[in-house]
C-alpha cells in the first residue's frame, strides 16, 4: 500500500468513524485529512482533496474550530484562511469528551433533574421515580469520571488503565 492509498482509507474509515461518535461523515473526513497532513490547508485545497462543496467544507470547518479540534493559521502575505489540527491525540481526546458531554450527558442529567420531580403516590409513580434516581445516579458517577478524565494528563490515565485491565 502506498502512502497516497494509506491516507485515502485513513480518511474514509475516519470519516466512518466519526458517525459513530455523534458528528457527520464530512466533518470526521475534514479531521482526519487535516490530522494527516503535513500544511496547513486551505478551504479550497481541502474541497478539492474531499470533492465537497465549498458550504459543506466551510461549514464543517466551522464546526471543527467550534469543537477546538482546528485551529486557523494565517499566513503572512496571504488573504486565504488556512487550517490545521490539534495532533495532541491527548487533547483531541479531552475535547471530543467535552463536546460530547456538553450535547449528550448534560441535557439527560437536566431532564433526568425534571423527572425526578413526578410525584404521586401509585406503585407506579414509586417504580417511576426509582429508575430515574438510579439513572441519574449513574449518570452523575458518569459525568463525574468524564470531568476527571478531562481535566487529567495522559499519563494519569494510561497509568489508571493499565491497572483496571490487570
Amino acid at each position: 500500500m502506498t502512502v497516497e492509498e494509506g491516507k485515502e482509507k485513513f480518511i474514509q474509515s475516519w470519516g466512518a468513524l466519526g458517525t459513530s461518535w455523534g458528528i457527520n461523515r464530512t466533518m470526521a473526513q475534514i479531521h482526519a485529512l487535516l490530522l494527516i497532513n503535513v500544511a496547513p490547508l486551505s478551504a479550497d485545497e481541502i474541497m478539492q482533496e474531499l470533492q465537497i462543496s465549498r458550504g459543506n467544507a466551510n461549514m464543517n470547518i466551522r464546526a471543527l474550530i467550534d469543537w477546538g479540534l482546528v485551529y486557523k493559521e494565517l499566513k503572512p502575505g496571504e488573504r486565504k484562511e488556512y487550517f490545521v489540527a490539534e495532533k495532541d491525540m491527548w487533547e483531541v481526546v479531552r475535547k471530543i469528551i467535552a463536546q460530547r458531554k456538553k450535547k449528550e450527558l448534560e441535557p439527560m442529567l437536566k431532564i433526568l433533574d425534571d423527572l425526578s420531580q413526578v410525584s404521586g403516590t401509585a406503585e407506579e409513580t414509586e417504580n417511576f421515580t426509582k429508575v430515574i434516581h438510579d439513572i441519574r445516579l449513574f449518570s452523575s458517577k458518569a459525568d463525574s469520571m468524564l470531568d476527571a478524565l478531562a481535566k487529567s494528563d495522559a499519563n494519569w490515565f494510561v497509568g489508571t488503565f493499565m491497572k483496571l485491565i490487570k
